[in-house]
C-alpha cells in the first residue's frame, strides 16, 4: 500500500506518546495544527504476531512489486517494510563454520558504522527514546526528503554506532535504519549498516532487509555468508536461488546447476530464474549462456535491478522512469555502470546530498575523459571544465549560467531539481568568482551553489556585494555563520516582493531567522501576524521535537524534522515546522546543519 506524503505523518507523533517517550499527553485546546490535517490522530498500535518461518517481502505497490512465484524483495515502496515483527532475542542459528573469536564480536548493544568523523553522532545520540517509536517513525517516513541538507544529515545519524534503544534487539533495530536508507536511494550506507552487525546475530528482519541491500547494490556475491541463515528463517524461493548463486560464484558450476534445476522445475524459466541463472554462468567455470529479453516485464524489482547491474544487463529506460526515485541513487552509486549512465542517474542523487559535489564532479569527469564521450552529460561536462579553465571571471561566469538556464525535463519539478543538481555540481566553480559589483545581479545563484557543499565562508565573502532583500541576502543572512541579528525591517521588505513565491521565501526567511535567533522574540511576533507565520501553535509534534531537544538527542531530532518537514517539495513544507525544525537542531548543537536547511529554503522555492 502506498501511503501518501499528506498521510505520512498521521498519528507517528502520537505513538511517541504511547511508546513511552515521556512526552506529556495531547489536551484537546491544541490551536490550529502547523501539519497537514489529521496529525493528531492516534494511530492504533500494531498486534504483535507470531514469528512465521516464511516471510513475506515487503508490501507491493503498482509497477514495483515483485511476482507471487518469487518471494524477492521489492524497490522501496513508501509506507511499505520488511514485515516480521521484532525479536527480543535473534534466531538461534548454527554458524559454527563462521565462528569468531570473542575479541572480534561485535556487540548488539552498539550498532552502526563509526562513532566520530565526518558529521558522524556520538553513541547516545537517540538518548532514551524508546526504540519502538523511533522504528515506527522510520517506517512511516516517506522518502525522499525536499531537503538535501536534511537528507545528508539524516543518513549520518543513521550510519553511526549509536546505543541500541531500549524495547528492541540491536539487529532489528539495523535492520529498521538500512530499510530507511534503500528508501532515500543511499544503498552504499544501507549494506554499511546491516553489515556492521555478526551474520550469528542476524534476525528475520536483518535477513530481509540485508537481500535488499545487497541486491541495490547489485552485489549477489553479498549474499553468500547469509544464505545459510536465511534459508532457516524464511522459505523464500530467493534464497533458494541466492544459494544457487553463490555455489556457482564458489566455482562449483555442476552443483550450482542442479539446484537452478531444481527451482526450475517449480517456478519455470521466468526473468527472475533467467538473471539468477546468468549469475551463476559468470561463476568460474560458468558454462550457462543466458539471454536476458524484458519482452513482457512491466516492473522491476529489486531481484531484477540488482542481479541485471551485477550481469551488466541493460535495464529498459521505461522500467527505470516507472521505478522509485530511490533507483536514481542507486544508479549514481553503482560502481559496475559506466560514468554516463551514472551521470544521468545523477540528478536524484545531487538534490538528496546522496553524491557530494566532489563526487558528482569527478563523475562528470570521467564522463568526459571517456573515448567515447557525446551526448547532454559529455555536454555538460565539457561545460564543467570551462567553468574551471583559465580566463576571465566573466567568461567562467557566462558558462555557469548556460549550466544553470540549460535545466530540462517534463513539468517545472523536473526543472527545478535539474537546475538544483547544477547548482551542486557548480559549487566550487562558483566559488572562485570574485564578488564584484560587476557580478552582483548572479550573486543569488553563485551563493545558492556554493552553501549546497556547505561553503559558507567563500558565501559570505559577497556579503557586501548583494543587494539589500536580494534572494542572495536572504541565504546569507541565514547562512553566516558570524551573524547575530537581522534588521526586522529588511526581513519585511524582503517578504513583500516577489508573489505568492516571493511571500512564501519571506515566511520562510522569518522563520529560519527567528529558529536561529536572528531576530529578537519581539520582532518575529511583530512579523508573524501580517505574514501568517504562527509561532505559538503546539501538535504532538511540535511538542516531541522539543521534548527530544531539551533531552539533547540529536539523531531523535533529526528523525522528527524529517517527519514534520515530508512533503513533494520545498513549497509543500509549513514555515512553522521549519522553525521548530531550525529550532532543535540548534539546541541539539547542529548549527550548521540548521543554517544550510534554512538557507536551502530560500534557493529552491
Amino acid at each position: 500500500m502506498k501511503i501518501s506524503r499528506s498521510s505520512t505523518a498521521l498519528g507517528v507523533v502520537a505513538l511517541l506518546i504511547a511508546g513511552g517517550a515521556g512526552l506529556p499527553a495531547m489536551g484537546q485546546d491544541t490551536p490550529e495544527s502547523i501539519l497537514p490535517p489529521g496529525f493528531n490522530e492516534p494511530l492504533p498500535t500494531p498486534a504483535p504476531t507470531p514469528l512465521r518461518t516464511g516471510v513475506p517481502a515487503p508490501a507491493p505497490a503498482p509497477g514495483v512489486s515483485g511476482p507471487a512465484s518469487l518471494g524477492t524483495p521489492a524497490l522501496p515502496v513508501p509506507g511499505s517494510t520488511p514485515s516480521p515483527t521484532p525479536t527480543a532475542t535473534p534466531t538461534p542459528i548454527d554458524l559454527s563454520r563462521y565462528e569468531l573469536p570473542d575479541f572480534a564480536r561485535r556487540s548488539l548493544a552498539q550498532v552502526g558504522v563509526a562513532s566520530s568523523g565526518a558529521g558522524l553522532l556520538g553513541p547516545d545520540a537517540f538518548g532514551t527514546t524508546n526504540g519502538r517509536t523511533l522504528e515506527i517513525l522510520m517506517r512511516r517516513l516517506d522518502a525522499p526528503l525536499p531537503s538535501r541538507w536534511l537528507s545528508i544529515a539524516l543518513r549520518r545519524a543513521l550510519v553511526s554506532r549509536v546505543n541500541t534503544p531500549v524495547g528492541v534487539n540491536g539487529a532489528d533495530f539495523a535492520a529498521e535504519r538500512a530499510w530507511l536508507l534503500l528508501r532515500m536511494g543511499e544503498s552504499n550506507a544501507a549494506r554499511a549498516v546491516v553489515q556492521s552487525v555478526d551474520v550469528a546475530n542476524y534476525t528475520p528482519k536483518l535477513y530481509q532487509v540485508a537481500m535488499q541491500a545487497m541486491l541495490a547494490n547489485g552485489d549477489p556475491a553479498g549474499l553468500c555468508p547469509l544464505v545459510e541463515g536465511g534459508s532457516q528463517v524464511s522459505d523464500e524461493s530467493g534464497w533458494v536461488l541466492a544459494g544457487a548463486m553463490c555455489t556457482g560464484l564458489s566455482g562449483l558450476p555442476n552443483e550450482a546447476g542442479a539446484q537452478l534445476d531444481r527451482v526450475r522445475r517449480r517456478m519455470g524459466r521466468g526473468i527472475d530464474y533467467l538473471l539468477a541463472e546468468k549469475v551463476v554462468g559468470a561463476g568460474a567455470g560458468g558454462r550457462r549462456a543466458v539471454t536476458i529479453e524484458w519482452a513482457g516485464v512491466d516492473h522491476l524489482t529489486a531481484w531484477r535491478y540488482g542481479l541485471a547491474s551485477a550481469t551488466g544487463v541493460a535495464v529498459p529506460s521505461e522500467l527505470l522512469s516507472a521505478a522509485r526515485p530511490a533507483v536514481g541513487g542507486w544508479l549514481a552509486l553503482s560502481p559496475m555502470l559506466d560514468a554516463s549512465t551514472r551521470a544521468a542517474a545523477s540528478e536524484f542523487a545531487a538534490t538528496q546530498g546522496i553524491l557530494s559535489n566532489l563526487a558528482l564532479a569527478d563523475l562528470f569527469g570521467e564522463v568526459e575523459a571517456a573515448d567515447d564521450a557525446n551526448g547532454p552529460e559529455a555536454t555538460v561536462a565539457r561545460d564543467l571544465r570551462a567553468a574551471f579553465a583559465e580566463g576571465s571571471d566573466a567568461q567562467r561566469l557566462a558558462t555557469l549560467r548556460s549550466l544553470w538556464g540549460g535545466a530540462s525535463g517534463a513539468g517545472a519539478s523536473a526543472r527545478d531539481r535539474t537546475r538544483f543538481a547544477r547548482l551542486v555540481l557548480t559549487a566550487r566553480a562558483a566559488a572562485r568568482i570574485r564578488p564584484v559589483a560587476d557580478h552582483a545581479d548572479d550573486a543569488g545563484s553563485l551563493i545558492a551553489a556554493m552553501l549546497t557543499a556547505g561553503l559558507d565562508r567563500s558565501a559570505v565573502r559577497w556579503r557586501g556585494v548583494v543587494p539589500a532583500g536580494s534572494d542572495g541576502w536572504a541565504m546569507l543572512a541565514l547562512a553566516d555563520p558570524g551573524r547575530s541579528r537581522v534588521n526586522s525591517d529588511e526581513v519585511e521588505g524582503y517578504a513583500g516582493q516577489g508573489g505568492n513565491a516571493g511571500r512564501l521565501r519571506g515566511r520562510m526567511l522569518l522563520a529560519g531567522l527567528a529558529g536561529l535567533g536572528r531576530l529578537t522574540p519581539d520582532d518575529a511576533q511583530a512579523l508573524a501576524q501580517p505574514l501568517d507565520v504562527k509561532f505559538g501553535a503546539e501538535n504532538a509534534w511540535t511538542r516531541a521535537i522539543g521534548a527530544a531537544a531539551m533531552r539533547n538527542e540529536p539523531a531523535t531530532v533529526l528523525l522528527l524534522v524529517a517527519v514534520g518537514m515530508q512533503a513533494n517539495d520545498w513549497r509543500g513544507v509549513p514555515p512553522e515546522a521549519l522553525y521548530h525544525a531550525v529550532s532543535a537542531l540548534r539546541a541539539v548543537g547542529l548549527d550548521g546543519e540548521a543554517r544550510m536547511i534554512a538557507a536551502e529554503a530560500i534557493a529552491r522555492i
